[in-house]
């Protein structure tokens, strides 16, 4: 909710967003409080109250339990002094009695004599989140027995201290940011939730609900009842934040890993388990099975470095000077092959194929060049001025594959048949001894199937616009068929490698896929044809999901 009388105060958007205030949609607020407060007696902690959405939500809950006389006490803790003063005035308003501190939330000494301790953490990504406020958060959370990397948002240690206040029976209930089910550096956030709760619900939404944070959020409904650990994962799936009070789709969901990606937790088992027998049977394996995936290289400023043949011509710089690479992007590397007649063709089209790194001796067109770069500052840009010298971008070796790491539809495994180099719009596969002698091409083909188009889902993350995005340590865990499987099937996959490369260049994967499902899928009993049909509705599900939402942000 946000007031008239922000603007007066200035507490902006801006202002509101530097300190990861995001306030709550009164939907929203509503269904987690109703959850987590169970009886008039219950007492009521909102960390981070901002406005107190949820305090004057809770006053509400306890009046309706125990009668309008009721005058309830709840508590609080914010940061902001201005916030706390309204979200005081906004509870009395409600019938209720404040007790709002005006603290950092990791200031306060945690005791757990709360019922319900109900919120949503402030959002700051971990780049703006930094000095004493990171230092303190990342040891609150230690001393709950949860370390946490330099790479955590405030929100993970907020959740960990947020549980410290809950009593022995009583429950916590957060908004969350959705990367909660999918980064790497929540994982000891993840274990933590079920070590510590006997229960854990989850509230996935279709959509985007919290258009000014740009993020996509789950519901966390932990209950102490029992103890911990929890040994599975209640999930429901809601539309949008109106339609919490409809019945909403529940599934049950255990982890191999409570600390592991929770990304396949809404995934049908009619999917998930042939999935699951394909890994532990070995028929299909992880891509770090194969060979090693990296970053390409970080020239500083592409529009300076990366050239196309006619610009090249045009400055006179010798081939020496220069270094043969996939352009800038992905868009060209939809198929199985980067050939050299495709660079050849790409570079005709105006493509910059050509990466700007001078030889020890630079020749006359390059010096020139080099001058070019220094009149127009490109050597005080910061990759360019940490290095010696500035003109020469650090060398990557040409991968055996690129891997497509930004994804409208799913990413792309291509062999690199022209040698090239990559920069980091891409990432850079390199095979082991072993599998590259199986040849890079097989895989690329084995990689067009179903089940690992489904997997990239699940270890991918989704971004602004609903694209699917893999970084190389999640690609290591990316699902392909084993090389085993890939040399049982070698001739038959190059037997339909025309008809797939067909079907990518006419844009149409999912029929690339069909072929190549029918030649890695036959004869495997857990693949029978129901079960490749859960996986492609799954896939299709999955990504709709994820394109829907990516419509849906602001």
């Amino acid at each position: 909710m946000f007031l008239e009388a922000d603007r007066d105060s200035g507490d902006t958007a801006g202002v509101r967003k530097a300190r990861g205030a995001f306030f709550t949609p009164d939907a929203i607020a509503r269904f987690i409080v109703d959850w987590a407060v169970r009886d008039q007696a219950d007492t009521v902690l909102e960390p981070s109250a901002g406005d107190a959405a949820f305090l004057v939500q809770a006053v509400r809950r306890l009046k309706e339990l125990g009668g309008s006389q009721l005058v309830p006490t709840v508590s609080g803790v914010e940061i902001h002094e201005y916030s706390a003063r309204i979200g005081r005035k906004r509870v009395i308003d409600a019938g209720g009695d404040p007790i709002i501190t005006v603290s950092d939330f990791f200031d306060v000494d945690p005791e757990a004599k709360y019922s319900a301790v109900v919120g949503n953490p402030p959002y700051i990504r971990f780049q703006d989140f930094a000095g004493d406020a990171r230092g303190k958060a990342r040891a609150a959370a230690l001393r709950a027995g949860v370390p946490l990397t330099g790479l955590a948002s405030s929100w993970a240690a907020f959740t960990v201290q947020s549980a410290s206040f809950v009593k022995p029976g009583g429950r916590l209930a957060l908004v969350l940011p959705a990367e909660l089910l999918s980064v790497n550096y929540a994982g000891p956030v993840r274990r933590f939730l079920f070590d510590s709760f006997g229960s854990v619900n989850l509230v996935l939404f279709e959509h985007q609900v919290f258009a000014e944070a740009e993020a996509d959020v789950v519901l966390v409904l932990a209950d102490q009842r029992g103890g911990g650990p929890a040994t599975h994962a209640t999930v429901h799936q809601a539309v949008d934040a109106s339609s919490l009070a409809d019945t909403m789709a529940t599934l049950t969901w255990t982890p191999a890993d409570p600390a592991g990606k929770w990304t396949g937790l809404a995934l049908d088992p009619e999917a998930s388990e042939p999935l699951k027998s394909l890994l532990e049977s070995g028929q299909f394996t992880h891509l770090e099975s194969w060979g090693e995936t990296t970053l390409g290289m970080v020239t500083g400023n592409n529009q300076y470095f990366t050239l196309s043949p006619r610009r090249v011509a045009q400055l006179k710089i010798a081939r020496r000077d220069l270094i043969r690479i996939s352009p800038p992007g992905s868009g060209h590397l939809r198929g199985l092959d980067l050939t050299s007649g495709m660079l050849s063709r790409l570079g005709s089209e105006g493509k910059s194929t050509w990466l700007f790194r001078p030889s020890n001796t630079p020749s006359a067109g390059a010096r020139a060049y080099i001058q070019t770069g220094e009149a127009r500052g490109v050597d005080q840009a910061y990759k360019c001025r940490v290095r010696t010298p500035w003109y020469r971008v650090p060398l990557v070796p040409a991968p055996d594959l690129f891997l497509t790491y930004m994804n409208a539809d799913t990413p792309r495994l291509t062999h690199n048949a022209a040698g090239a180099h990559h920069l980091n719009s891409v990432h850079g596969v390199y095979l082991s001894k072993e599998a590259r002698e199986i040849g890079p091409q097989l895989l690329a083909i084995a990689s067009v199937n179903s089940v690992t188009m489904l997997h990239a889902e699940l270890v991918g993350r989704s971004y602004g616009g609903g694209v699917l995005k893999i970084e190389p340590r999640e690609a290591d865990r990316w699902a392909v068929p084993s090389i085993e499987l890939v040399t049982n099937r070698r001739a038959r996959l190059e037997a339909i490698r025309e008809r797939v490369h067909s079907c990518l260049a006419a844009g149409q994967p999912m029929e690339a896929a069909r072929l190549v499902d029918t030649v890695l899928f036959d004869g495997i009993e857990v693949m029978d044809r129901e079960a490749i049909s859960a996986v492609r509705a799954a896939r299709a599900e999955q990504m709709n999901r994820r394109l829907e939402r990516g419509k849906n942000r602001g």
